[in-house]
């Protein structure tokens, strides 16, 4: 295996293109050396990308914030612009593992992990979030963070491409976000489910958009549209919120497995819903 650490963007995509066999990117790496030492991957180039200028940076950017392939948590959960705005977001990646991992691990990292339970890819769609994919010869895109992921592990980038950022959109007025998740522990655990809600008030308080994302109980993660039309026109009533819930459990398409059935999973998922929705809509009302 070899290590490479480019000091440039167009250095590292071109040794990604390049590369005869199979290559991995290091950010964090909090999964990529789990996977090595288990032998689970066995890449012949690793590219590091931390010392590349920008990729462990956080700046605004048109209202809202663009953050680094290779921000730590740590070091975003920390930021008082990106908190404001995207508490849901914040609160998402804050649950990515240990105090420990915290210190390494990052939101693209975990994003191009492609886990279908990933905590912080729900909370990002929620709001709207876009990712940076750069390419060989300079080439740059920007796709939304929901199709990164296309199955288990799987990603849509093409051979040489690298995530390089998340741009994380302007909050509009008397909106919030919220995520919240289940897990069998305490802590250091990965989702049985997981949801994330975005919603934004009007002048009356009413519901005036909103956009309900679920992880964990598909191949990716899901956005449950019908849960956003029951509560929109609404005023987060207990008949919305209620259709709202039921609209989750009935979008969830989770598996059988040791850590949940799918019918615990489908009435986990409605109850994370409403739950996160009633949080979002006190966090929006309190900006109003």
């Amino acid at each position: 295996m070899r290590y490479e650490a480019p000091r440039t963007l167009a250095d590292a995509t071109g040794m990604l293109a390049s590369c005869p066999g199979a290559a991995r990117v290091l950010a964090g790496g909090t999964d990529l050396l789990v996977a090595l030492r288990s032998g689970l991957v066995e890449p012949e180039l690793v590219v590091d990308i931390k010392r590349i200028p920008g990729m462990e940076d956080i700046v605004a950017e048109d209202g809202g914030w663009r953050v680094g392939a290779a921000v730590p948590g740590a070091v975003l959960s920390r930021h008082d612009g990106v908190r404001r705005q995207w508490p849901g977001v914040v609160e998402a990646v804050e649950l990515i593992g240990s105090t420990q991992i915290q210190g390494r691990a990052t939101m693209v990292g975990n994003l191009c992990n492609a886990s279908p339970a990933a905590d912080s890819v729900p909370a990002m769609m929620a709001a709207g979030a876009l990712a940076r994919v750069a390419g060989p010869d300079g080439r740059e895109r920007d796709v939304p963070v929901g199709d990164v992921a296309t199955g288990p592990g799987i990603t849509s980038l093409a051979t040489g491409e690298v995530v390089t950022s998340v741009f994380l959109p302007e909050a509009p007025a008397r909106s919030a976000d919220a995520y919240l998740r289940l897990i069998p522990r305490t802590e250091m655990d990965i989702a049985v489910v997981g949801a994330a809600v975005s919603l934004t008030l009007d002048e009356g308080g009413r519901c005036a958009a909103a956009k309900v994302v679920l992880g964990a109980v598909g191949p990716r993660a899901l956005v449950v549209e019908d849960g956003a039309a029951a509560i929109v026109g609404t005023s987060l009533d207990d008949e919305a919120v209620a259709a709202l819930e039921a609209a989750a459990s009935a979008a969830a398409q989770p598996i059988d497995d040791k850590r949940g059935t799918v019918s615990y999973r489908r009435k986990v998922a409605g109850v994370l819903a409403r739950r996160a929705a009633r949080i979002a809509a006190t966090r929006a009302g309190e900006r109003s």
